[in-house]
């Protein structure tokens, strides 16, 4: 029976005293760190004074108009009513949303820290309160209300109050609308009220399209970086409105074909994207959040436009964590009618703590079998500067190799081989297989207040004009709407590539289907057989890999996480009140406070602030060297280990210590540096089988302590990244109960584990 260690995490928490739950690496007494204070020699000096390399992430505000401070967190009373232990600032770990009181501590704290130091702002929506209580049930005109006055905010942060100085790029969430997760297709009501309020947000000469389908982008940088704005909704599964992205009556369609016409257009331009939007593509063997028609082509497109994309960056899950997307699970026959996706559970409309935990397990079950990057014939951590792109790509496709005399391979073309087999498990040396995904925690206080700042490489913009100089001339935009001919995207597109497939095309010209039928010659998988369903062209073979697999400019470098620690801020002093309720991780939450009343109605909280949880710059334990897919290809492989690697041990007691450097840590650095060398008898499709047959081979006198290490040594990358996923709410305790679950696999570890069977209907592209 599978062990529900999230549940003994919650109990362990709801017990401890509230001074107990400190987030990583900070105390209740540890003052606000604005950007500026950060050690500069980890971070990126700005190339100009126009740029600053920085902008920020905010995400699920839901602020509630009803939030009472010293109400209950009970169900019943959901923070609106009763006595109980809300904090003036919110009541953390519950299910309780935002009072005013933390929504506007928080532009204030971003005013005066944040705002000076950044170029532009990605908020992914969800600003209106849950329909949480059935006593006060959410009206349009209060969804509505709301948002307004988070725009407001925003404008007033950024701007003037009129006008912004720096582009804000918005979005809405599955709580914005009413009812929530139903959006129909547009043009209705809520896009256009949607487009009143984020008039300020949204280009002028784009308005029209928002209005059709809730979608937009801002070239926050003057043709050279434009942000997307998605409407999820129409991606949502659990938005009964809407069926999909695989039928041209769906919204989901036509925003995909938005998605692809405009992603070419910035190719055309020579500009990089990033991608954002409120629902993440989340998906697992079992569940997923979008449909699955949506997530194939939504993979798709980035696999073919991984030229020009640098990133995505979504919210409504509330954990702090990342994905990565293997481009082997496209299948295009499922397109045709020929394949039927395998069926998947809907992940939960709003995460609780035990949804949330079966994810993340889930997560590092896949994370488990990934490749290991260290046995890359061509290190990941090679310059750019260093690398032959011709040479590389060649080493990677399908030439077959020559054979001597006697049909054998030479020592030469065995390297080769190898070479090549190793290139092909990662899609080349970038790690171009594989596609990130960030997801950032929420304002609202279902954990700790969080915020993220995220930098970017600014190389060689020094005099680059930015938004607040220029406004894209109307000129510069498409509207797909009017968009007849699709070919015209197609000129310069390489001879090697599938280019556009039209498929079964009745209008096509003859011309085309006759280079459609040549075309389709060089393409090894079956192909779709729906009318219309086009391939997007992919880079040219020569050229070189895009921001987020190669560092350069524009390449997101790393983040900034800062939180706001409620518990030590709301500064409540509190009694038990005895209470025979169960804690129940499915449903409500009534946070760490629950079943206790406060001392007094006097409230005295302490100076509202932000303060860093962790940076990926100086952090120990992620390692992170910057957020392309290779650093963080490394860090997944590292977190799905069930036996860590020395360094990323650590024993009962031991969680929250800073980690030693080892002297295999320091060799595995220096061995990144250069190629790998692969023993012509070690088997490549299991890297770990030789450190396996050397446990296996140990004498009988250390099998005792291996055994003993099993039950003690924990691995510290995976223990941090639940933490972190729970914005450090989980005292230590709790985050061994975490881990429990996973001992069986001590055993297992041991074993080789198969790398996973490539789909038969996987696209090489």
């Amino acid at each position: 029976m599978r062990i529900n260690a999230i549940y003994i995490a919650v109990c362990l928490l709801q017990n401890s005293p509230a001074v107990d739950a400190k987030p990583l690496g900070t105390s209740q007494s540890s003052l606000q760190v604005p950007l500026e204070d950060l050690d500069p020699t980890h971070h990126q000096q700005a190339s100009s004074k126009r740029l600053h390399g920085r902008f920020l992430h905010i995400t699920d505000l839901h602020q509630d108009p009803h939030y009472k401070a010293f109400s209950s967190t009970d169900e019943d009373d959901a923070c609106h009513r009763g006595k109980g232990t809300a904090g003036t600032y919110g009541a953390e770990t519950s299910d309780c949303d935002t009072p005013h009181t933390l929504v506007d501590a928080t532009f204030k704290w971003i005013k005066e820290n944040v705002r000076d130091s950044v170029d532009f702002v990605v908020w992914t929506g969800d600003s209106a309160r849950h329909d949480s209580d059935e006593k006060i049930p959410r009206i349009q005109s209060e969804v509505l209300d709301t948002n307004r006055k988070i725009a407001d905010k925003f404008l007033e942060t950024f701007g003037d109050g009129e006008d912004l100085s720096i582009p804000v790029i918005s979005t809405f969430g599955n709580n914005d609308i009413l009812p929530h997760n139903i959006l129909l297709s547009g043009p209705n009501k809520w896009l256009k009220t949607y487009t009143d309020i984020w008039d300020k947000f949204i280009p002028e000469e784009q308005r029209h399209g928002f209005q059709r389908g809730g979608w937009y982008y801002v070239e926050v940088i003057p043709k050279k970086l434009a942000v997307f704005s998605l409407n999820t909704l129409y991606f949502f599964s659990h938005n009964a409105a809407v069926d999909g992205c695989a039928l041209r009556s769906e919204p989901g369609y036509e925003h995909m074909e938005w998605l692809r016409i405009q992603l070419q257009f910035m190719r055309d331009r020579g500009m990089k994207v990033i991608l954002t939007g409120h629902v993440p593509p989340a998906r697992t063997d079992s569940k997923s959040l979008w449909d699955e028609t949506c997530w194939q082509k939504y993979t798709l497109w980035l696999q073919q436009y991984r030229d020009i994309i640098i990133g995505g960056l979504y919210g409504h899950m509330n954990i702090d964590h990342f994905m990565i997307h293997d481009t082997k699970d496209i299948d295009l026959l499922l397109f045709g009618g020929k394949s039927v996706a395998p069926p998947r559970a809907l992940m939960d409309d709003e995460f609780t703590i035990q949804s949330a935990g079966d994810y993340l397990e889930d997560l590092r079950e896949d994370w488990s079998v990934l490749p290991n990057p260290k046995n890359l014939p061509i290190s990941m951590d090679i310059g750019e500067e260093d690398l032959d792109y011709s040479e590389l790509y060649n080493a990677s496709d399908e030439k077959k190799i020559k054979k001597d005399k006697k049909g054998k391979k030479s020592k030469k073309d065995k390297k080769k081989d190898k070479k090549r087999k190793e290139l092909k498990k990662f899609g080349g040396p970038w790690g171009e297989r594989f596609i990130v995904t960030n997801v950032g925690p929420s304002i609202v206080p279902n954990y700790f207040p969080t915020l993220r700042v995220i930098e970017y490489n600014i190389t060689g913009l020094d005099d680059t004009a930015t938004w607040s100089d220029s406004l894209v001339e109307s000129s510069e935009q498409i509207d797909w709407l009017d968009q007849e001919d699709e070919d015209r995207f197609n000129v310069d597109a390489n001879v090697d590539s599938t280019d556009y497939i039209y498929a079964n095309d009745d209008n096509a010209s003859a011309e085309k289907k006759k280079k459609h039928h040549k075309d389709k010659k060089k393409i090894k998988n079956p192909t779709p057989s729906n009318p219309g369903f086009i391939i997007p062209s992919p880079p040219s073979k020569d050229a070189p890999p895009g921001p987020a697999y190669s560092p350069q400019s524009l390449t997101l470098l790393g983040y900034t996480q800062y939180f706001a620690n409620l518990t030590y801020i709301n500064n409540l002093e509190m009694t038990s009140e005895e209470s025979d309720d169960e804690i129940d991780t499915e449903k409500w939450r009534n946070g760490k406070h629950g079943g206790k009343v406060p001392k007094d109605d006097d409230p005295n909280p302490r100076a509202f602030h932000y303060q860093v949880e962790y940076d990926t710059f100086t952090d120990p334990i992620y390692k992170l060297k910057d957020m392309t897919v290779k650093s963080y290809l490394k860090l997944a492989h590292r977190i799905g280990k069930y036996k860590p690697q020395k360094g990323d041990r650590v024993k009962d007691g031991d969680i929250l210590e800073e980690p030693e450097v080892y002297e295999d840590d320091i060799e595995n650095r220096d061995n990144d540096k250069k190629p790998a060398y692969i023993p012509e008898d070690e088997s490549i499709e299991d890297p770990e089988n030789h450190d396996i047959d050397a446990e296996k081979k140990k004498p009988k006198k250390h099998k005792k302590k291996k055994h003993h290490r099993k039950q003690k040594e924990k691995n510290r990358v995976w223990l941090s990244f639940v933490q972190r996923a729970f914005v450090g709410t989980l005292d230590e305790d709790d985050i061994k109960a975490f881990d429990d679950e996973f001992e069986r696999h001590a055993e297992e570890s041991l074993n080789p584990i198969p790398h996973r069977v490539d789909d038969v209907h996987g696209l090489e592209l």
